[in-house]
């Protein structure tokens, strides 16, 4: 088959290779995915950079964990019935060397839910990581009907679908833009306020938009750099939600302040979610797909063959929205 692969840590133009890869073997358990569509994500451009130093102690990586494709054959205990269905794909790459970044990949099947009729095998690509993140983010601690939500990062990866899980289903929710155009996506995502997180009054701004009232729950995308910033705009046993602090990495919690008013603090990864979230973002994904009440970023594609690209592409920020590989 034709794969796009890595054999040491670097820069995407020095060690991404495109080319033939040894197919492979659909073992029990497995289905055997013909990719049409695979997701570049910040996590994919981060393994390559050597992020995780024992990635390739077992050989090459084909890299990507998103993805979208067609059933083409099943492993022992999967019923034939699945041949032929088309699928989107999370987890590719994830405790396993060989991802998306080629024409078939062999995976657990409950990797594999169904795309729905009429979903484009982009869009489908883009839901692992992003609309799983985002879902876990939000509805991780029970309904949300009539809180008060602040979404940082609004019109990113997850925070774009951060917002419409949760006006959708009954919150009033606030976000976070830096630019013009970012708060104008927030506020068609449902968005009542929208605050700049990178002014000198965020916080004072903040208290602001949410007209003396607090937060319930905040889905932070920087954790270290917002904290001190959203703690008083926060009630009483609110929680935060958090993914991300690449700004701070590693932050110093101020304790007392977090203690007095019974904070909560959530960690998602989306790889280390519980199996019965993984499910549940699984089921709600497919049921909004179908109803069509989710909109998408932008896609930007690439040919298989122009793979560091795409990596290039997502390190560098040159482009808004998913972007997509083409095996």
């Amino acid at each position: 088959m034709q794969a796009a692969w890595f054999e040491e840590f670097g820069p995407a133009s020095k060690v991404l290779k495109t080319g033939e890869f040894p197919s492979p073997l659909v073992n029990p358990g497995q289905v055997l995915v013909r990719v049409r569509a695979s997701a570049v994500n910040p996590s994919d451009v981060k393994k390559r950079a050597g992020s995780i130093p024992n990635l390739m102690d077992e050989g090459a990586v084909i890299p990507h964990s998103d993805g979208a494709g067609v059933v083409e054959a099943v492993g022992e205990g999967i019923d034939a019935s699945r041949i032929g269905q088309r699928v989107w794909i999370y987890q590719g790459q994830y405790e396993r060397r060989l991802g998306t970044a080629a024409e078939l990949i062999s995976i657990d099947a409950s990797r594999a839910p169904l795309l729905p009729d009429g979903i484009d095998y982009d869009i489908g690509a883009c839901m692992g990581i992003p609309a799983m993140t985002a879902h876990r983010c939000v509805f991780s601690d029970g309904p949300i009907s009539g809180q008060r939500i602040l979404v940082t990062g609004g019109a990113g990866r997850v925070g774009y679908y951060a917002i419409q899980w949760a006006q959708q289903s009954g919150a009033s929710v606030i976000a976070t833009a830096a630019s013009e155009q970012d708060r104008t996506t927030c506020e068609q995502l449902g968005a009542v306020a929208v605050v700049n997180h990178r002014s000198e009054s965020f916080a004072e701004e903040l208290l602001s938009a949410l007209g003396g009232e607090q937060l319930d729950r905040v889905i932070e995308v920087e954790f270290g750099a917002n904290l001190e910033k959203i703690l008083p705009a926060m009630k009483n046993s609110a929680t935060i939600a958090t993914y991300a602090s690449m700004q701070e990495p590693n932050p110093a919690l101020p304790f007392f302040q977090m203690m007095v008013k019974d904070l909560n603090i959530r960690m998602v990864l989306v790889y280390a979610m519980p199996e019965t979230a993984k499910s549940a973002a699984v089921d709600d994904i497919n049921k909004w797909l179908i109803a069509g009440t989710l909109t998408h970023r932008p896609v930007t594609t690439f040919d298989l063959s122009e793979t560091a690209r795409a990596h290039h592409a997502i390190e560098y920020s040159e482009v808004r929205g998913c972007v997509i590989v083409h095996p």
